[in-house]
């Protein structure tokens, strides 16, 4: 016997009660929703617009013994995506914390590790840099020597060597709902098999709820870790578009930033080199580090961009 879910009032003229989930995996149109006795629906948005993310809780309407069609999605406690000037991209919803997950090799790319601790500070949610592949020893002096800048700015820096022991990761993870980005190569699959070792079993259930082999690698899958704590993965990237914010929220998601902020001659200070700049001041007097407002200073040019198209 099938045990039963907590409803929602049917939509008008809908027979059916709806019943409440979250989405725990996406693939494109094609989500998995895990209802609250562990029960996983395939199910598909209602109409052509797919605005559903990995972590949301929402509304599903059971159209077939295992599918279902999500009819509403529930306020959420923040929603990371990223957008370039044509589309946007949802990444995850409802988390506190993002991972950024970097390694001593190879290289990172410091311009997207900006971008996601823009990211994170727009959707007002902690920020843990993780430098994994620590046990490369030259390799990681100079990481953890680039890295020192983000660390004196207040971000959590956690060395780790995953393959070896991935336990001081635990500690950060309890009590949140975090989501691991990060650029492919850095490690994420294999702090994910660490952490989970069932995570392969789990990838299984998703790939039969969706009842298709060609599913098997989603966008996006939640893993739970206790009754307070779930882990989001998400496919690796290359670049974090940021054009959905305003001029305002990228100058006040550089928290070194707001201090200064509002002391500018002008009121409209884009903070390009204008006269009486107080970032610019800031910068000069070493409370603003150089790489840090040419890194604005480039993000804004990328905003200014959308007024010529």
């Amino acid at each position: 016997m099938r045990a039963s879910h907590p409803t929602a009032p049917p939509l008008p003229n809908s027979p059916q009660p709806l019943l409440r989930g979250q989405v725990v995996a996406v693939h494109g149109r094609h989500y998995v929703v895990e209802l609250s006795d562990g029960e996983m629906l395939a199910c598909f948005p209602r109409g052509k617009k797919s605005l559903v993310a990995c972590g949301d809780r929402v509304a599903v309407l059971r159209s077939a013994r295992d599918q279902g069609v999500i009819e509403a999605v529930d306020p959420r406690r923040s929603l990371l995506y990223r957008s370039d000037r044509y589309r946007q991209k949802l990444i995850a919803a409802n988390v506190t914390q993002m991972v950024i997950v970097l390694a001593a090799v190879p290289s990172f790319y410091e311009d997207l590790l900006n971008r996601c601790l823009i990211a994170a500070e727009h959707q007002s949610i902690a920020a843990l840099i993780v430098l994994n592949k620590f046990d490369l020893v030259e390799p990681s002096a100079r990481a953890m020597d680039a890295l020192k800048l983000y660390a004196d700015l207040g971000y959590p820096l956690l060395p780790l060597a995953a393959k070896r022991d991935v336990a001081p990761l635990r500690s950060h993870l309890a009590g949140h709902t975090s989501v691991l980005v990060g650029q492919s190569g850095m490690g994420k699959s294999t702090i994910i098999n660490a952490l989970l070792p069932d995570a392969g079993a789990a990838v299984s259930d998703i790939s039969l709820a969706l009842d298709s082999g060609r599913h098997t690698t989603t966008h996006a899958r939640l893993y739970r870790m206790g009754s307070d704590t779930a882990l989001i993965d998400s496919p690796g990237m290359q670049e974090f578009g940021l054009m959905h914010l305003t001029a305002s929220e990228l100058q006040h998601a550089f928290v070194e930033f707001r201090a200064h902020l509002g002391h500018c001659r002008f009121n409209d200070c884009r903070h390009r080199s204008e006269p009486g700049c107080a970032i610019d001041a800031a910068v000069a007097q070493g409370h603003i580090s150089q790489t840090r407002l040419d890194c604005y200073r480039k993000l804004r040019e990328e905003l200014d961009s959308r007024k010529r198209f």
